[in-house]
């Protein structure tokens, strides 16, 4: 078995909400953000039972506490000298900015990591804090506020297979136990199926890496595969195997590989975001590279880990929408 997997014990849960405006409601290109602004206030204001505490870090219930844990934890400080990503990502509608009228639809996902979907109860029992909260810009048809919008369904979805499973529907009460989850090891027979030689990735949502102190602006493989590699096992190690067996001379022989593999075609071009936090009062860049990249070399022992990466994003900000890609080329 691969190195990376002999002791692997990550999943990642993947939900699906179908939602109808009740309001105007207006998006911006790239939503996630506003998303996940509104999904921590929602759990914020629903479970929060310290609100006067000025940050979780403060509050000396952040052991205990879901918001904590799922939305804020506590873990900036980690041993090796990173931050600890937090257990969930968001993806964000495609439509592009948009404003919905009354009684359209539309559709955003949040993957869940690890063992944190023991919270998704918490998640659900928020939801109707979530429709309270509103979305988007605030409208003077709205009289200055956000839209409102009604949640339909919540499915639980594998994203490399037609499965799926509703576990919510608006209107009804019980909410289903998810059975959906994606092992990483999955990743290895998806791996198989594809050219050895050549891969495309299809960067969704920008893509924005920091490569020694810099950003990386055009497509290159080396840092792209060496933040993946980090995320997946500060992932795997605080959400799945804490005792995953996976050395430094493991992690070298992946990075030598990497660095053998060259950007054959570049069809990515760098857009420039923000994004406000009304929390900090201040904005900060979010945007990075999007469109296509086609890498060639050996890639056979890469393969997996850029499988894993569709499952769980790479990059800065993923946890707002950023860092979604797929893998567009696979042997027919």
């Amino acid at each position: 078995m691969h190195a990376l997997f002999r002791s692997a014990t990550l999943t990642t849960t993947h939900l699906w909400f179908t939602v109808k405006a009740i309001s105007a409601l207006e998006l911006d290109a790239y939503s996630g953000a506003a998303l996940r602004g509104s999904f921590f206030n929602a759990i914020w204001e629903r479970f929060c039972t310290n609100k006067s505490a000025p940050a979780c870090a403060a509050c000396p219930l952040h052991d205990v506490c879901p918001v904590s844990a799922l939305v804020a934890p506590l873990r900036e400080d980690d041993s090796g000298g990173q931050d600890i990503p937090r257990p969930y990502v968001i993806v964000p509608p495609l439509q592009g900015a948009k404003c919905y009228q009354p009684e359209e639809q539309f559709s955003f996902g949040m993957t869940l990591i690890g063992d944190i979907i023991q919270l998704l109860p918490y998640i659900m029992l928020s939801l109707s804090q979530l429709e309270a909260e509103g979305l988007g810009h605030r409208l003077k048809e709205n009289a200055g506020r956000r839209g409102r919008f009604q949640i339909e369904r919540v499915e639980v979805y594998h994203p490399w297979s037609e499965q799926r499973q509703t576990i919510y529907e608006g209107g009804k009460p019980q909410v289903s136990t998810p059975v959906v989850s994606v092992h990483v090891r999955e990743c290895l027979p998806r791996a198989e199926q594809l050219d050895q030689e050549q891969v495309t990735l299809e960067f969704i949502t920008p893509l924005r890496l920091v490569d020694r102190s810099h950003l990386v602006q055009q497509a290159s493989f080396r840092p792209l595969l060496q933040r993946l590699l980090e995320r997946y096992l500060a992932l795997e190690r605080h959400y799945g195997n804490a005792d995953l067996t996976f050395t430094r001379e493991d992690k070298d022989v992946l990075l030598q590989q990497a660095e053998g593999i060259v950007c054959s075609q570049d069809r990515t071009h760098w857009l420039d975001l923000k994004s406000y936090s009304n929390r900090q009062k201040r904005s900060t860049p979010i945007g990075g590279l999007q469109g296509e990249a086609t890498f060639r070399g050996d890639l056979a022992s890469l393969l997996p880990l850029l499988t894993v990466g569709e499952l769980i994003h790479v990059g800065k900000d993923t946890v707002k929408g950023n860092g979604w890609y797929h893998i567009v080329k696979a042997k027919v």
